[in-house]
């Protein structure tokens, strides 16, 4: 599939009769990147919403889709509202959004602030001047997590406006300091949060992404939101990751394959956490060399967290896991899941 890098489609008050009813059919009909503007009762500020920057994740769509095709019976918006789709072509690709990037492409939520100017980072470039122009009051990245797990917002800084616009969506929020060239770690100058909306065939997800898009356009005022709920901040965690060329398998016993076997119901873990001394996983000769595990400095502490029995992979302390997926392509070329200790 031809892509065109250095365009993107803008449409402006769309009318909801003018759009296709069905949320396949509507991001059929995208051509490449896509803004969307809404005119709010007060056209001087914006607030900007984005999705779909990763193929596989379709709960912004869905709700973003749902809230276009319904805004005729909706309050108009408090504020402008700036819609952003990031990859409409992988999303595209057959089948339906099941394709984080194109085969041969990069995730372009990797390509951002990276000073590159061609190709998927000139894209990425041009999603975060698209939203640079218009000022935002707040900035939210709409994703899915990876595999089954529950909802929780993303930052990389805590504020009591992040905490309360966090809460429109989720009751957990993870402060990281982990920089990968994400939209999150770019500065508009507001409050901004990536969230993870659940798991992508999760129809609550999808209600979750609407529900707090309907908030977002109702609230009046972003400098002193009311907290929906309580939210729980968790502190810095750490990307698990696969060593380059290691295999990776799922099962439910050591099966003695090369390199790293998971445990096929891992992501059982995104609700539950993992004791210290569980079995997550199978290990051969190479052992923790298998795998990656560093803190914000670079500094390797997989011992802190991991150990081995024999060929079993145990957890060395009390953990929290998120993003934990049986997507074998995601867990290779991404992470194999996100860890922070919760014992003392």
């Amino acid at each position: 599939m031809a892509i065109v890098f250095n365009e993107i489609g803008y449409f402006k008050d769309p009318s909801p009769g003018s759009l296709p009813p069905d949320y396949q059919e509507f991001l059929l009909s995208l051509a490449g990147p896509t803004v969307i503007d809404i005119s709010g009762q007060d056209t001087s500020r914006c607030r900007v919403i984005t999705s779909l920057l990763h193929g596989n994740e379709p709960s912004g769509l869905i709700a973003i889709h749902r809230w276009l095709t319904s805004a005729d019976k909706l309050v108009k918006p408090i504020t402008n509202i700036r819609f952003i789709l990031g990859s409409p072509e992988a999303a595209s690709l057959a089948p339906l959004l099941s394709h984080r990037y194109l085969p041969g492409g990069k995730d372009l939520n990797r390509c951002f602030g990276s000073g590159k100017n061609s190709g998927y980072y000139l894209r990425a470039n041009l999603i975060a001047d698209a939203i640079s122009q218009v000022s935002p009051e707040i900035v939210v990245d709409l994703h899915n997590t990876s595999g089954s797990g529950p909802a929780f917002a993303v930052c990389h800084g805590i504020t009591a406006n992040v905490l309360s616009l966090s809460s429109f969506f989720c009751e957990t929020i993870i402060l990281s300091a982990i920089r990968l060239g994400a939209l999150l770690e770019q500065d508009f100058s507001c409050p901004t949060i990536t969230v993870e909306c659940g798991g992508c065939n999760d129809e609550f997800a999808h209600e979750l992404a609407y529900e707090g898009i309907c908030h977002i356009l109702a609230c009046e005022t972003t400098r002193y939101f009311h907290q929906e709920r309580e939210v729980e901040v968790v502190y810095q965690p750490h990307r698990l990751r696969l060593r380059e060329d290691i295999n990776l398998s799922y099962g439910g016993q050591n099966s003695g394959f090369h390199g790293v076997t998971l445990k096929a119901d891992i992501e059982q873990y995104n609700f539950t956490g993992a004791r210290k001394g569980e079995v997550l996983g199978w290990l051969d000769h190479n052992r923790l060399n298998n795998l990656q595990l560093t803190d914000e400095h670079g500094t390797d502490i997989i011992g802190e967290y991991f150990c081995v029995s024999g060929h079993r992979l145990l957890c060395a302390a009390d953990m929290r896991i998120f993003m934990a997926t049986t997507i074998k392509d995601i867990a290779i070329n991404d992470c194999l899941f996100y860890v922070i200790k919760t014992g003392h």
